[in-house]
């Protein structure tokens, strides 16, 4: 089987990336959200993006306009059931995800992959609730997609050897680097790194340090380029929040408690950059701490 249809579920900031370099990589793209001027407003950041290649002499401009003819908008879900390869990239939470799947599931083709973007959900669960759990894995991309070099694929208990060699191969011609993981929660990257964030905010709620000191430290003491609170309002806090969770209650573990500052702050719908508001205040010209 050769990949050369994709279908995009979801057009926020993971969505439009993960279209944006599927088709730069020659992928014909259907990309479909609920929200139909999320759509059209992801479809503007597409573009964008590949007049900043082109202004940058990374992307030749008849490319650009090729690969932006190449995304097409679905005006309902199951337009993308007959594709080779779906995507679903909508919101961490696993209730949306089970109903995108179900709805999905009368229209698919026989050959469709279904893949989830899901940084932290059980694959094997996922996919249990699917007619095709051996052709179904996470699909992981990092944030911001058209930048970061890393794919983490995750294979469900039942996922076939097919499946994993063809979505490996997708990976290498988009351009990007696989990494294997299990499908234990949170897989590799955010169980590291969100554990990360997740102590400096309690570093933060115990006094030790203040917004800024604390990511001043990281990025001079450690080399890191964004801070981790910084990074926490660029993920957006209500996703940091679902991935502790999903650790705490997956492993059961207290080291990985989310910190009562971060319940608070999405309590507050202070979820970083995308509400102007989170451990800075984006509302200004400049980014303020808000503690």
């Amino acid at each position: 089987m050769e990949i050369r249809t994709v279908g995009v579920v979801g057009a926020g900031q993971m969505g439009a990336g993960i279209a944006q370099v599927f088709a730069q990589a020659g992928y014909e793209v259907s990309l479909f959200d609920i929200n139909a001027e999320q759509v059209q407003a992801a479809l503007g950041k597409i573009e964008e993006g590949y007049e900043r290649l082109v202004s940058k002499e990374r992307l030749d401009p008849a490319e650009a306009k090729a690969a932006m003819a190449r995304i097409k908008v679905a005006e309902v879900l199951t337009d993308m059931g007959p594709l080779d390869l779906i995507i679903e990239a909508a919101t961490e939470d696993e209730r949306i995800k089970n109903k995108i799947f179900a709805e999905l599931r009368p229209h698919l083709g026989p050959q469709t992959i279904l893949t989830t973007n899901t940084s932290s959900i059980s694959i094997t669960r996922l996919a249990s609730a699917t007619d095709r759990p051996e052709r179904f894995m996470g699909f992981h991309f990092m944030n911001p997609v058209p930048v970061m070099q890393l794919v983490e694929l995750i294979r469900g208990i039942a996922t076939d050897e097919e499946t994993f060699q063809l979505l490996k191969g997708v990976v290498e011609k988009i351009g990007k680097t696989a990494a294997n993981a299990e499908d234990f929660p949170a897989f590799i990257v955010n169980r590291i790194l969100l554990p990360m964030i997740n102590e400096a905010i309690y570093t933060l709620y115990e006094g030790v340090g203040t917004v800024e000191s604390i990511d001043t430290a990281m990025k001079l003491g450690t080399n890191h380029p964004m801070g981790p609170l910084e990074l926490a309002d660029f993920i957006g806090l209500d996703v940091c929040l679902a991935i502790m969770n999903v650790l705490h209650d997956g492993l059961a573990d207290t080291k990985y408690r989310p910190c009562p500052l971060l319940v608070k702050y999405v309590e507050a719908g202070w979820l970083g950059r995308k509400t102007k508001r989170g451990f800075y205040d984006y509302r200004g010209e400049k980014p303020v701490p808000t503690r």
